[in-house]
C-alpha cells in the first residue's frame, strides 16, 4: 500500500497574493504546511502541486530545500496539473492538501487514510459533512478515481478544484461511481478558520501561533479559539468555501 501525498501551493491568489510565502516568525506559511504534513506515520511521499508561472518558482524553490519532489503543471486546470503530480508514482491512495492551511494535523491526516483503507473507500474526507475548522481539511481518495476524474470531468469547476468530479458522484452524495464515507469524530468546530484566504486570516494565524506555538494539534488550536473572542473574531465573517462557490456560480 502506497501512500501520496499532494499539496497544492501557488503564488497567483487573487486575494491575498504569494499568501504562501508570507512567513511567521523564521518559516513561511508554506514550510510550516510541508513540515507539519511530514509528521505524518502514513504518507510514503509527498509532493508540491503548483504552476509553470515563472513567479511560482519561489514554491518549487521551497520544495527542493526540504527534499521535496515538485510538479509545475497546468495554472487553470488544477486538476491536470495534481493527476500528473501523481500519475507515475505507482500510488493506492493519494491525499490532497491545500497550503492555505498551514496548520494542518498529521494526527488527523493519518486517522482519514486509516478509514479510507480500513473501509476500502473510493473517497474519505472530511468535509463531506464539515466538522472541523476551515484549514483542516483532508481528503483521500484511491488512485483509480482520481484518473477517472481526470478522464471524464468536463465542468469548470471540476477542472479548478480536483475532487468535485468524484466526491459529487459519490454514494455519500446519492452517487454511485465511487464509494465514499465522511470522516467525524463527533467535533463541531466548522464555524472556526484556519485557513488562509485574506489579510484577516493571516492576522489570525499569527496571533495564533504567537500565543500556542507551531507544534500543537489542532485540537489544541480549536479549543484556544473557542476561549479567546478577541483572536476568533478576527476572521469569523468571511464565508468558507468562497473560491468553489465562484466557480459554481461562474458556470451558471
Amino acid at each position: 500500500m502506497k501512500i501520496v501525498a499532494v499539496t497544492q501551493a501557488r503564488t497567483s491568489s487573487t486575494r491575498l497574493p504569494a499568501k504562501v510565502l508570507m512567513k511567521i516568525g523564521n518559516d513561511t506559511l508554506l514550510e510550516l504546511h510541508l513540515k507539519r504534513i511530514l509528521k505524518s506515520k502514513k504518507i510514503d511521499q509527498l509532493v508540491v502541486a503548483t504552476t509553470t508561472n515563472p513567479e511560482d518558482v519561489a514554491i518549487a524553490d521551497i520544495a527542493k530545500g526540504l527534499g521535496l519532489e515538485f510538479y509545475r503543471g497546468d495554472v487553470d486546470d488544477v486538476l491536470d496539473r495534481f493527476y500528473r503530480a501523481v500519475e507515475n508514482k505507482d500510488a493506492d491512495y493519494i491525499v490532497r492538501l491545500t497550503s492555505d492551511c498551514p496548520l494542518i494535523d498529521a494526527e488527523l491526516i493519518d486517522k482519514v487514510i486509516q478509514k479510507a483503507i480500513d473501509e476500502k473507500l473510493d473517497y474519505c474526507s472530511n468535509v463531506l459533512a464539515p466538522s472541523y475548522p476551515d484549514g483542516q481539511d483532508v481528503e483521500v481518495f484511491r488512485f483509480a478515481a482520481l484518473k477517472k476524474a481526470w478522464t471524464e470531468a468536463t465542468k469548470k469547476s471540476e477542472r479548478e478544484h480536483v475532487t468535485p468530479y468524484i466526491w459529487g458522484n459519490s454514494s455519500y452524495k446519492g452517487g454511485t461511481l465511487f464509494q465514499s464515507d465522511n470522516f467525524s469524530e463527533g467535533y463541531d468546530f466548522e464555524g472556526l478558520r484556519m485557513t488562509i484566504d485574506e489579510q484577516r486570516d493571516f492576522d489570525l494565524i499569527e496571533q495564533l501561533i504567537d500565543r500556542v506555538g507551531t507544534g500543537e494539534t489542532w485540537l489544541t488550536y480549536a479549543n484556544f479559539l473557542t476561549k479567546n473572542d478577541d483572536i476568533r473574531n478576527i476572521n469569523q465573517t468571511i464565508t468558507r468555501n468562497e473560491g468553489y462557490t465562484k466557480s459554481i456560480n461562474n458556470e451558471s
